[in-house]
């Protein structure tokens, strides 16, 4: 069966010494997705422009990706078991005349990581929107 995919975006990055929010969804609802407080450490410094004494999981993918001539399309958050969300990115590499695409399974903190810092659209599946739990942003 083929899901709707609902368009989503960041609406807000909360972090903390006990763990980093993104709060996800469109006009209709939003929501949650916790992950490691890290994550959030590595957000701030990327939007404040800081640079970072070593390469964070997400960086050495964005190189890998570079060097490999991969685009990445989109991040699609594809399943929810109670509070768990799971991700996939959807990549297109280019090998001279070819284009290939493969889906990847992917956790959503480094996905969500690489949406922000590529400016990659999100999206989740209508199944996801429905079962997340609505939060106020």
């Amino acid at each position: 069966m083929v899901s709707k995919l609902i368009p989503i975006q960041f609406n807000k990055i909360i972090h903390s010494q006990s763990y980093t929010v993104f709060i996800l969804g469109n006009p209709v609802k939003q929501f949650a997705i916790y992950t490691a407080p890290y994550v959030g450490k590595r957000i701030q410094m990327y939007l404040q422009g800081q640079s970072k004494p070593r390469p964070h999981t997400h960086d050495l993918i964005n190189q890998i990706f570079k060097g490999l001539n991969i685009d990445i399309l989109h991040v699609l958050i594809n399943e929810v078991e109670d509070t768990l969300y799971y991700a996939r990115l959807l990549i297109k590499q280019h090998i001279q005349t070819k284009c290939h695409m493969i889906e990847v399974d992917s956790r959503p903190s480094d996905s969500l990581c690489l949406a922000l810092e590529n400016d990659i659209p999100l999206y989740c599946t209508q199944e996801v929107f429905e079962k997340a739990v609505a939060v106020e942003g």
